[in-house]
């Protein structure tokens, strides 16, 4: 043990010298100077969060990993369709009604079409299958790291975990496509096990849970694998892989525009490494709202069956919905979770494709009750929302409306949700950071103008300001 002397270590400060009392002032002064009139975004034609005045998003780049579709523009009006998403060109439903049909997994094959372009062959699928069991188990170092140093939070693991990934890397910093594609590959086939391992860390060293670290098991999907390094028991019926497979697949991309794939291209464009642009990715996705998104419907839904008596009464469950809208109950945000999208309008296909193997599921669990709440919600939201509106508004079910549903009917605790998003998204990611360095383009570098007030001011020496 290094010890040091006490007038050798560095001076330090305590957080008594920072009161409330100061806090609150320092406040003050950051909002004072922080505070920009909202008129001037107008004026200045500011695209606020990257998006035009209609909502839509304003094109700062060109992609082929991933596309949604959501409506048309006919004479300058959004029309309403149906939604549909892409991978690399194929229908995801396409894709998903394929590999479910011939009773297999489809995340690992996904995962192949979104990183090189194009559908596998039996062979190149186990080949490629080989190839990501091969690098499940994680480096001793990597995983002790992530045993003896649990976050409260699983997200901030999972992304020192892929920064604790550089130091194991012999060359972590080569931007090349190969070294590149190395990283990808291995991220990939890792984030399973370092969710995995993050939670049982957490659960032993904050709640005295008994800690159990199991390694992936060759010929086992992603999906199998994470089911059973996450129960105790290591058991898994065929129906709970097939759903927690299908929704891996559904969250693996969503186009370039979405904020953690456009933060891997802001990242990516500064010639930074994989880790790091990957570890920006994951930070990205941790809020709520982006990945978080489940958590709050899933909040939502437990608040609206405790208020409600019989979840079969529409009437009263339309009653409430209207208390929501007019912020008289839940968080007082006035939005009904789960409902509406940014794109999607008439429908988002992933919570189409989902809702069909939620209902099979809530079958097996006894929980048709619930899910048929979810569905009169679902039903029922969208007229309540436009109620009295001049202007009425599309708003169909997304994907999170029902995804914390049946991760809660697969028993997978709420800590994981949204890191169970980014062991599918990572594919994603990985796939537009290729796409970015493939292309080479310029760092992104979006313009902010200068709001000064009336002019330059003028400095004051220190002995005489106030």
């Amino acid at each position: 043990m290094v010890t040091r002397n006490k007038k050798d270590a560095p001076e330090t400060r305590t957080d008594t010298l920072l009161t409330e009392e100061r806090l609150a002032r320092y406040e003050g002064l950051a909002r004072a100077c922080a505070q920009i009139d909202p008129q001037l975004y107008r004026r200045y034609n500011v695209k606020r969060g990257l998006r035009n005045e209609d909502g839509s998003g304003v094109l700062v780049g060109l992609t082929r990993v991933g596309s949604v579709h959501g409506y048309v523009v006919d004479e300058n009006e959004i029309v309403p369709v149906p939604g549909k998403q892409y991978y690399r060109g194929v229908d995801v439903q396409d894709l998903v009604h394929g590999f479910q049909s011939e009773g297999r997994p489809g995340f690992e094959e996904t995962a192949y079409l979104l990183l090189f372009g194009q559908m596998p062959s039996q062979a190149e699928l186990e080949e490629w299958n080989a190839v990501l069991d091969s690098k499940r188990a994680l480096p001793y170092q990597l995983l002790e790291k992530i045993i003896r140093e649990p976050s409260r939070d699983i997200m901030n693991s999972l992304a020192r975990s892929v920064l604790a990934a550089y130091s194991d890397d012999e060359t972590p910093d080569a931007v090349s496509i190969p070294a590149v594609l190395r990283q990808s590959i291995d991220l990939v086939a890792r984030f399973p096990a370092m969710a995995a391992y993050a939670y049982q860390a957490k659960m032993h060293y904050y709640h005295g849970e008994s800690l159990f670290v199991r390694n992936p098991v060759p010929g086992r999907s992603t999906a199998e694998n994470f089911l059973m390094m996450l129960r105790e028991d290591a058991a898994y019926t065929p129906l709970e892989a097939e759903l927690l497979d299908l929704c891996l697949v559904l969250h693996a991309e969503h186009g370039g525009g979405n904020n953690s794939a456009f933060t891997t291209h802001v990242v990516t464009s500064a010639a930074t490494d994989t880790y790091s642009a990957i570890a920006a990715a994951i930070l990205s996705l941790k809020g709520p709202r982006h990945g978080g998104a489940n958590l709050r419907v899933m909040h939502q839904m437990d608040e609206i069956k405790d208020a409600l008596p019989d979840w079969g009464d529409e009437g009263a469950i339309a009653d409430y919905l209207r208390k929501i809208l007019r912020k008289e109950a839940g968080d007082g945000s006035g939005l009904i979770y789960g409902l509406g999208h940014a794109v999607y309008t008439l429908s988002d296909p992933r919570a189409t494709l989902l809702k069909e193997k939620a209902r099979e599921l809530a079958e097996t669990k006894e929980r048709m009750e619930e899910f048929r709440l979810y569905e009169a919600i679902e039903r029922l939201g969208p007229q309540i929302f436009n109620e009295g509106r001049e202007k009425t508004k599309e708003l169909c079910a997304n994907v999170d409306f029902y995804s914390g549903f049946v991760y809660d009917m697969l028993n997978i605790p709420v800590d994981l949700y949204t890191p169970l998003f980014a062991i599918s998204r990572v594919v994603g990611w990985s796939a537009h950071r290729l796409e970015e360095l493939v292309n080479g383009g310029p760092i992104v570098r979006p313009a902010f103008k200068a709001i000064t007030g009336k002019g330059p001011r003028t400095y004051v020496p220190l002995a005489g300001r106030a």
